[in-house]
């Protein structure tokens, strides 16, 4: 999840809608002279400044400040959250055009290592990184020739390009000997990120792939189709939010807000006053009230898990799949006076029964399994609880332990159709008293 600023406002990614207007100023800390909590330690900024002339003067070959000063930046947030970063001026730009959802590029989502290379979340549909055959899970050991540094901060800004441009991966996959190289010509990335069609007459799905900029507003606009196809009333509607990777909060908010006539969606707790928001649903269901039952396995992150949670604690939907990703905290990008940014971690979301699912995920009403020849057994190959420096959630997991599964193919969709089409299960009755 991403908490964005002005220029960009609040946001949610597992690597980025507007809720509310703030200037970086408000939530930078006090001078130091205000508050002792905001003192400079001294003692440290003196070793440092004797680390940063050794270098200087002795190292075997000469270092300027400007380098030295990024590094340092970055060493401030490397050991942090895995999801807190410093974007150099281009990346920081291509950052605010993927949460646009149209940049130039190979379509790909993408987790930073510790050791600098790139784990793809998952491919988008119908990009090159797809067509290409890219898998979740692949790590990117170099672009262009040029493998990574652990300290290079995001290191997938060499991934875009002009479209039509060239650029090549080396990848190593599981099931593969040795590293692969794979060529990619650079396209005009427009995500679409919410496709429809009818499952059957009156059963409508809704594939949502990630949350950018316009993701509500095309949702609304598929919803709307499906019920004109339906004939005015949906029988019931399946939302499928598998490998979901995450992106704008508000996006959620408003997707949620379209399919609840009241209750809370989300609510943010941080440090800092402005990182507390909550969100709540307006009157107005624009499904017309159809059940819905949302899909989901261990690639839906972060805005997946939030609409998910908002639907389930409103009682308003089914969670059917398998264990989500777990990732439960909001970044926010702060923009530099050199037109860097960094990618702060700074609050914790909680679905609307106070629960927060980081590093645990969001348990579905109904359990579903991989097919016996998934790749991988369907075992993800990383959750939120086994990333190196994750925030510990309420229940946070050891690593592996009780992950989601990965669930491809229709036949999770079938599933979640045939629970959609069972009758609700009524409420047992209260003992009575005395």
């Amino acid at each position: 999840m991403h908490l964005r600023l002005v220029p960009l406002a609040l946001a949610l990614l597992a690597s980025p809608v507007f809720a509310q207007d703030q200037d970086p100023a408000s939530i930078e800390a006090p001078d130091a002279e205000e508050t002792s909590a905001a003192k400079v330690p001294l003692a440290e900024i003196r070793r440092y400044v004797a680390v940063y002339n050794a270098v200087k003067e002795a190292y075997v070959e000469p270092v300027d400040d400007k380098t030295l000063m990024q590094s340092a930046i970055r060493g401030l947030l490397f050991d942090l959250d895995p999801h807190s970063v410093y974007m150099e001026h281009d990346a920081a730009e291509e950052f605010d055009e993927a949460s646009r959802g149209s940049y130039g590029g190979v379509g790909v989502e993408l987790q930073r290592q510790p050791d600098g290379t790139l784990r793809v979340i998952a491919p988008i549909d119908d990009t090159p990184a797809a067509r290409a055959g890219i898998k979740a899970g692949d790590i990117i050991t170099a672009i262009d020739g040029k493998p990574f540094k652990p300290d290079e901060g995001d290191t997938s800004g060499p991934l875009r390009g002009e479209p039509g441009s060239k650029v090549t991966l080396t990848l190593v996959r599981d099931d593969k000997p040795k590293a692969f190289d794979v060529t990619l010509t650079r396209e005009t990335i427009r995500i679409v990120s919410v496709k429809s069609r009818m499952l059957e007459p009156g059963y409508g799905y809704l594939r949502i792939a990630s949350f950018q900029a316009d993701t509500a507003a095309d949702f609304d606009r598929q919803l709307d189709k499906l019920r004109e196809q339906a004939g005015g009333k949906l029988r019931g509607l399946v939302i499928d939010l598998r490998s979901n990777p995450g992106g704008l909060l508000t996006s959620a908010v408003q997707i949620a807000d379209s399919l609840l006539e009241k209750g809370k969606i989300v609510s943010t707790r941080g440090r800092v006053p402005i990182s507390d928001a909550e969100f709540s649903a307006t009157p107005g269901d624009r499904s017309g009230a159809a059940p819905v039952v949302v899909l989901v396995d261990a690639g839906s992150a972060s805005a997946s898990e939030v609409l998910a949670g908002a639907l389930h604690d409103n009682k308003r939907a089914r969670i059917v799949g398998s264990r989500t990703f777990g990732k439960g905290s909001v970044q926010t990008v702060l923009p530099l006076d050199n037109g860097d940014s960094v990618k702060l971690t700074t609050a914790r979301y909680f679905t609307p029964s106070g629960k927060s699912i980081q590093a645990l995920g969001i348990v579905p009403d109904v359990e579903l399994h991989p097919a016996k020849d998934a790749q991988n057994g369907g075992k993800p190959d990383y959750t939120e609880a086994s990333l190196r420096g994750h925030l510990r959630g309420d229940e946070d997991d050891a690593p592996g332990t009780n992950a989601g599964e990965v669930l491809e193919g229709d036949g999770p969709i079938i599933a979640a159709l045939n629970e959609l089409k069972k009758p609700p299960v009524a409420a047992k009755p209260a003992p009575p008293k005395g």
